[in-house]
C-alpha cells in the first residue's frame, strides 16, 4: 500500500504496519559509527555488561528512525512533501540486540496549509513496539502531504 493523501486521512486513523524489524549487532553497531556516537553502552560489549542492563543497549536514534522508517510505506509514500517536526519523543524501555521490532501509526490532527493550498498538515502518533508488545518508542510526526488533484 502506498501513501495516503492529505484527503484520505481522518482523524483517529490506525495503522497497524505490516513490516516487523529485529535488530542486529551490525544495525547498532554502523548506525552508531555512522552518526559519530561513541557511547560505550552501544559499542563495547564488555562496559555493556557492566551496566545496568548487562547488555549491549540499542542506539536510540536507531530506534527512532527505524520505527518512523516502518511507517513511511502506508502514511507518507509518494505522498510527502517534506516531514515537518517531531516532538514528545520518549523511549519508555530499552532494546536491546536480538528484538524485533514493530510499528503503528494514529492521524491525531489534520490542518489544511495555509501557505500550500494543495498540501495539508497530518499529525501521527507513531509508536515502536518489541515482540513482547512493549512500546519502546513514541513520537508525533507533522508532515507535510500533497492533496488529491
Amino acid at each position: 500500500m502506498s501513501g495516503r493523501f492529505f484527503d484520505d486521512w481522518t482523524i483517529g486513523d490506525r495503522i497497524d504496519h505490516p513490516i516487523r524489524r529485529t535488530v542486529t549487532e551490525t544495525d547498532n553497531l554502523l548506525f552508531s559509527t555512522m552518526t559519530h556516537n561513541p557511547q560505550p553502552l552501544h559499542i563495547d560489549a564488555e562496559a555493556a555488561k557492566a551496566s545496568e542492563f548487562g547488555q549491549i543497549l540499542v542506539n536510540g536514534t536507531f530506534t527512532f528512525s527505524l520505527m518512523v522508517g516502518l511507517s513511511v510505506g502506508e502514511t507518507t509514500l509518494g505522498t510527502l512533501v517534506a516531514n515537518l517536526g517531531y516532538d514528545e519523543l520518549v523511549m519508555p524501555a530499552p532494546v536491546f540486540l536480538g528484538d524485533t521490532l514493530r510499528a503503528t501509526s494514529e492521524v491525531t490532527a489534520l490542518r489544511t496549509s495555509k501557505s500550500r493550498p494543495g498540501a495539508g498538515l497530518v499529525t501521527f502518533r507513531h509508536e515502536a513496539l518489541n515482540q513482547r508488545g512493549e512500546v519502546v518508542c513514541r513520537c508525533l510526526r507533522t508532515a507535510l502531504v500533497k492533496k488529491r488533484g
